[in-house]
């Protein structure tokens, strides 16, 4: 993966540069208030390997298998899932705020209660037989992605005393080659959990924070069925969206 400058990088195609802005963005892999982070960082400095062609064009990941309605949440199972129906939409975006087009979006996320519905998560909350938790979509020819879930619940997660997470949704992107997979986490504006939360924070900059918090979109809020929320994801350069390292 090449880094770039503006003098060498027209011509060249997002696959083959990677502008050294965005770092700054991303979170350290070690950042101690986030407990898991300190058993799991690199203790020493990475190794850098350079990526093949065949790494950097292929195989494509996913993307044939998106189905009608995989990107509806509130569809998958025969009753409709409890909570506050809402509809989060957005584009996929490079540094230039061009539209990214056939990007892989994937979320998961718990439910109204906040339960995952998995073996490890044993909140005490209420588990949802019409909530799955997770879909798919691929963004259109100007990285447009639409989503219909519900809003998810805070939940505990034991990083430390009386520690919850915000509410928030985890998402995927893939782009045209499987080690282009990017993953990150939307939350909703106002969450007093906020200056509790060491994922959150583990992102220093605060501009670049809040460039996980979607926008309340009221234009696109459908009257008596759904409200909705905008979140633009920056894949790369000084606008990049926070990614998970």
């Amino acid at each position: 993966m090449f880094t770039r400058s503006d003098d060498v990088y027209e011509g060249t195609t997002m696959t083959f540069a990677y502008p050294i802005a965005s770092n700054a963005a991303h979170p350290p892999r070690l950042s101690p208030a986030y407990k898991s982070t300190v058993k799991r960082s690199p203790a020493k400095p990475l190794i850098v390997m350079r990526h093949t062609l065949a790494e950097l064009t292929g195989p494509v990941y996913g993307h044939e298998s998106v189905r009608d309605g995989d990107n509806d949440l509130t569809t998958q199972h025969n009753g409709e899932p409890l909570g506050e129906r809402i509809i989060v939409h957005g584009h996929v975006l490079d540094e230039e705020g061009r539209g990214v087009p056939n990007t892989l979006v994937e979320i998961w996320q718990a439910n109204s209660c906040g339960r995952y519905i998995h073996i490890r998560d044993q909140h005490p909350a209420p588990l949802d037989p019409n909530f799955t938790g997770a879909g798919r979509a691929q963004t259109d020819g100007q990285g447009y992605y639409r989503f219909v879930t519900v809003k998810p619940g805070a939940y505990p997660w034991g990083n430390h005393h009386n520690a919850w997470r915000p509410a928030h949704i985890h998402f995927s992107v893939f782009g045209h080659s499987f080690i282009s997979r990017l993953v990150t986490q939307m939350y909703f504006p106002g969450d007093p959990l906020f200056p509790f939360d060491p994922i959150f924070n583990s992102v220093a900059d605060e501009n670049a924070r809040a460039r996980m918090i979607s926008a309340f979109d009221l234009e696109n809020t459908q009257p008596e069925w759904a409200l909705c929320y905008r979140f633009n994801i920056v894949l790369r350069g000084r606008n990049a969206t926070p990614m998970e390292t």
